[in-house]
Order: structure tokens, then sequence, then C-alpha cells
């Protein structure tokens, strides 16, 4: 964005438009979007928009960004770090078929058992 605008006010100096640099501040807090509004208002509230150079204003705001950034990157680690834990399912109709067989091969062994003893 800084790029943007420098390239925008360089523009307008060749054209003989020249901006103060107090109002060249007071655009660039003025266009940021409003998630970024409590960082407008301390930097209007603690320093003077006045004499603020507009370099002083672009390190703030970038140590602000790069700050909610890492923020932001530590939940997402955070939320990757807790595990689900998920228990895989398995159909009635394979145990059912293991139970079957396992019914058939004790029935079998249990009509030998009872032939023997007979």
């Amino acid at each position: 964005m800084f790029t943007r605008f420098t390239n925008i006010t360089n523009a307008l100096q060749a054209l003989d438009k020249v901006y103060p640099n107090s109002e060249m501040v007071r655009k660039i807090l003025r266009c940021l979007p409003r998630a970024w509004m409590p960082k407008v208002t301390s930097i209007d509230e603690a320093k003077d928009l006045n004499t603020l150079p507009l370099e002083d204003l672009l390190g703030s705001l970038m140590t602000h960004e790069l700050f909610v950034t890492r923020k932001d990157d530590d939940e997402e680690n955070e939320k990757r770090k807790k595990k689900v834990i998920a228990l895989k399912s398995s159909t009635n109709e394979e145990t059912n078929d293991e139970s079957d067989q396992e019914l058939a091969l004790i029935t079998r062994k249990f009509k030998r058992f009872l032939a023997n003893k007979k």
C-alpha cells in the first residue's frame, strides 16, 4: 500500500501538486480498513500528526501488522496442536460374518464332542 501511495504522490509531484507531510499522514490513516481503527486512534492520540514523519508512520504500521500476523499464526498453531481422536468404525456386517464363522466352528466342535461322548 505504501509503495502505491508513494507512486501516486510522486506522479502528482511531477504534475506540480505537492501535499505536505501532515496531509499525507492523515490520508494514509484515513484509508486503512476498520480492523486498523484501534491502531489509527492510538497513533492519532499519542503522536502529533503535523510533525510525524511518513517513515515513522510506516514503521509503526508495519510493526503492528507483523504483531497481528504473528498472533494469528500462533492461534492457528494452537488449533492444529489440539488433536482430535477419532475411532475407526466398523460395520455390523463384518462383525456378523466373523460371529457367524465363530458360531459355526463352535457348533462343529460341540457336535464332535457330543459324538465322542456317546
